[in-house]
């Protein structure tokens, strides 16, 4: 049988980033073949959580979204992604989504959107809002090509999770405080399928787009020299729980193939018992009941698998995926840095050219090339001066800019850290109390069955 998963996140809420960050992690083990979990952990706080433990996980879920109800008082945009349809045409086949918005914004001319979306439109979304705002943290949109060997790519299961993921971004989007108030967003919700396709050719040219990815190519080679520490200790927080949640995700997804294959077997199982009592009259009775109890671990099986593979496996693959989102997003604010610091440098080595002119070096350099040495002096330093004054006025710029990019970071990176919070131990506490419920049942029909039997 599966093993339980069991797991607790530390539940402390704060925007700052401590010192010591590791000791906030989820301590799992690095072996993907270990227990990922032990019975007996200690909360960051101190305070510690044990399998003998009184309270049930369910009361423990309703305390994690107890803050979640107070909040959705307050919202004023909810959207629902549903009812998919499939199109053919000539050269493609694909799935559109109805995309409902009721909202009670002024900035909106109506209360209430219906409008038809593709994977597509929400990709644009995506990268309109990371190019808008760099150092926000943007919801992961699920991956556009599905793995070889899992689901076919317009089966139902496959469908349906990707509209349940397309929803979770929409909304995400939607609770945030200034990603929600972008007019990208607005136009996405709002405009119907021409009007959209006509807003999208007003962006930036393939031209501008090639420099921008240019810039960023060259800042990232050159790398960052004095990246502010709190930056470095959430590069080092990320890099470990991208390895933790990426080896619990392969656990979680072997252990839901592995229940599945031994489901069809138990399937397989059960009429052999039933066929065999035909034959066998003194052990009839025993033999159908080992049968009903076959059956019934069947359907509690089942049930265990269909929770797995809709509670816990679709967090944990969102969050390996909110992983190199954040990466991203951190190699972004070293570029801007990057910029800012080479422009620095570029700063002061105008200003050494310009002292240069001022000295005899300069006076020799233009008699040699037989100009006025007076005339071509006092040329070469206004030509310095004024592109001196034209990097003070960038570095102004890129001063703010890196200001804003890091104090961008620092909220959303808070606000992040309390969603991911709230989604994993909703989701570990779901699947410990399904975990508690199936085995209680499994163990209760073999008791019954044994009794029987004697």
């Amino acid at each position: 049988m599966s093993r339980t998963i069991d797991a607790v996140v530390s539940p402390t809420q704060t925007n700052t980033i401590p010192a010591d960050i590791s000791g906030q992690m989820l301590d799992l083990d690095e072996d993907d073949d270990l227990e990922v979990f032990s019975k007996d952990l200690t909360l960051a706080d101190g305070n510690m959580f044990n399998a003998s433990m009184p309270t049930s996980p369910g009361s423990m879920v309703n305390q994690c979204k107890f803050e979640e109800d107070e909040e959705s008082d307050s919202k004023d945009i909810f959207i629902t992604v549903d009812n998919p349809e499939s199109h053919v045409t000539a050269i493609e086949t694909f799935i559109t989504y109805r995309v409902l918005t009721k909202t009670t914004r002024s900035e909106f001319d109506n209360s209430e959107y219906e409008v038809r979306r593709r994977y597509q439109d929400f990709l644009w979304l995506k990268g309109k809002l990371e190019d808008a705002h760099s150092t926000l943290i943007v919801h992961p949109l699920p991956e556009k090509f599905v793995v070889k060997g899992m689901v076919e790519r317009f089966n139902g299961d496959f469908i349906e999770t990707r509209r349940k993921a397309l929803h979770k971004f929409l909304n995400r989007i939607a609770d945030h405080p200034i990603l929600s108030c972008s007019e990208d967003f607005k136009v996405f919700l709002s405009a119907q399928a021409w009007e959209l396709t006509t807003y999208k050719k007003q962006g930036p040219g393939f031209l501008s787009r090639m420099g921008e990815t240019v810039r960023a190519v060259a800042n990232s080679v050159r790398g960052v020299k004095n990246r502010p520490e709190e930056f470095t200790a959430i590069q080092e927080y990320v890099e470990d729980f991208s390895n933790k949640i990426g080896s619990l995700d392969k656990v979680t997804q072997r252990i839901v193939k592995e229940q599945k294959e031994y489901l069809e077997e138990l399937k397989e199982y059960g009429p052999t018992y039933t066929l065999w009592s035909g034959s066998e009259e003194e052990l009839a009775e025993q033999l159908k009941g080992v049968a009903g109890c076959i059956e019934r671990c069947c359907k509690e099986t089942e049930e265990q698998v269909g929770h797995l593979s809709d509670t816990l496996v679709p967090v944990l693959h969102e969050y390996v995926l909110c992983a190199e989102t954040l990466k991203a997003v951190l190699r972004r604010r070293d570029n801007i840095q990057a910029e800012f610091e080479a422009k620095n440098e570029a700063l002061a080595t105008k200003k050494v050219d310009r002292d240069a002119e001022s000295s005899d070096l300069g006076f020799v350099w233009g008699s040699l090339l037989g100009k006025n040495p007076e005339e071509a002096r006092h040329q070469r330093q206004e030509r310095l001066d004024g592109e001196i004054e034209e990097l003070k006025e960038e570095i102004d710029k890129l001063e703010d800019r890196v200001e804003w990019a890091n104090n961008a970071l620092k909220g959303d990176w808070g606000r992040w850290q309390r969603s991911m919070r709230g989604d994993l131990k909703s989701a570990f506490l779901s699947t410990a109390e399904k975990n508690v419920d199936y085995y209680e049942k499994y163990f209760i029909f073999i008791h019954t069955q044994i009794t029987v039997s004697l």
